[in-house]
């Protein structure tokens, strides 16, 4: 779909959608690293977060978690982008980004993509700060608060939840606190880059944005929510930035189940464990749950993953829950979301034009 027809199905600035989606009857879902989805639903494609850069870990130092200053600026992969949307299949297969929140590892590759494809972007004020820097029209970002609802397209509806960062306020303040930049910020005179630590050009952007999906097919309702961090220290606390309160994580995400008519959703996409995972699974009720943000993000993108997934905890919290797990192994994973449930589906030809092994 051109994109200026697609533009016309993005409502931006209103709520709900009760049609169907056209000959769709399911969601495919692909898991790009570390937060990284890639959704297509009909001809709606979707990148959420989108980090394919990686700043190694030496480039910070500083605060509780040691990232809240960097060494110098740094820009973004474009190279490394332009690749994997290429294995995507070009600019035409992505009209839409996400971001969860705008920490380096989540937002610093939005500008790329954007300019890339000419997607809107729709995030934190910081997150619309960061693209502009990176050259982005000011309107082709929209800042959120938590509590939108928006329709995507004919049948696809997202609420926006106000949502936290992990980590503890006594801890790592600076990674985890809600902060948000109050200005464009001022990109290297020489390299052109901006500074990826916590504390300088990426803070969280006040916390963090949660998503939850729901999409009417002709097989019935299809719904999941995405969140890329959370924190069980203050899940229950509201998040207060510039003297406003934006409710508690918690809460908000119980109004946006029931503004959505949900009792349930059928995949969870989160971070966390167990501790965050006793606290929304009662709310969520999810039939399934994908693991994100569990591998490295200092690891060069093709070099793949490092490690199979594995959290005890969580995975006998899930049986107990009788929560099905997917299970991710290498990026680029995929899997088709229909009135049947969850499954993976074949994505080997992505995989291969990136050098991904399995």
């Amino acid at each position: 779909m051109k994109l200026a027809s697609l533009l016309a199905l993005v409502g931006l600035s209103g709520c709900a959608a009760a049609a169907r989606v056209e000959n769709t009857s399911h969601v495919d879902i692909t898991w790009m690293s570390v937060t990284n989805m890639y959704y297509e639903v009909g001809p709606l494609r979707v990148i959420t977060d989108g980090y394919i850069t990686r700043i190694p870990q030496d480039a910070f130092f500083g605060g509780g978690g040691g990232l809240a200053q960097s060494r110098r600026a740094y820009v973004p992969d474009v190279a490394g982008v332009t690749r994997v949307l290429g294995a995507l299949g070009g600019p035409s297969s992505v009209n839409l980004l996400l971001t969860g929140h705008s920490h380096f590892d989540h937002s610093f590759d939005t500008g790329t993509w954007s300019t890339l494809t000419g997607a809107r972007v729709i995030g934190s004020r910081s997150t619309c700060f960061q693209v502009e820097a990176e050259g982005i029209p000011r309107d082709r970002c929209r800042t959120v608060h938590g509590g939108e609802t928006l329709a995507l397209a004919n049948g696809v509806t997202m609420r926006v939840v106000r949502w936290n960062h992990s980590g503890d306020p006594a801890v790592n303040p600076e990674q985890h606190n809600p902060v948000e930049l109050s200005a464009v910020p001022r990109r290297d005179p020489v390299t052109g880059g901006l500074r990826p630590g916590v504390a300088e050009d990426f803070p969280n952007g006040g916390g963090n944005r949660a998503f939850l999906f729901a999409v009417e097919t002709p097989s019935g309702r299809l719904s999941w929510f995405f969140s890329n961090s959370a924190s069980a220290v203050d899940l229950a606390v509201p998040i207060v930035v510039d003297g406003v309160n934006y409710g508690a994580p918690i809460e908000n995400l119980r109004s946006a189940m029931r503004e959505a008519g949900l009792v349930s959703v059928d995949l969870w996409i989160g971070s966390g464990g167990a501790a965050v995972a006793r606290l929304a699974l009662p709310v969520l009720r999810p039939k399934a749950f994908l693991p994100v943000h569990w591998d490295s993000f200092y690891t060069p993108f093709l070099e793949g993953v490092g490690r199979p997934y594995a959290d005890a905890a969580l995975e006998s919290l899930l049986v107990e829950s009788g929560v099905a797990l997917v299970r991710p192994a290498q990026y680029m994973d995929k899997w088709r979301l229909d009135a049947s449930g969850i499954r993976a589906v074949d994505n080997s030809a992505v995989k291969r034009a990136l050098g991904f092994a399995r």
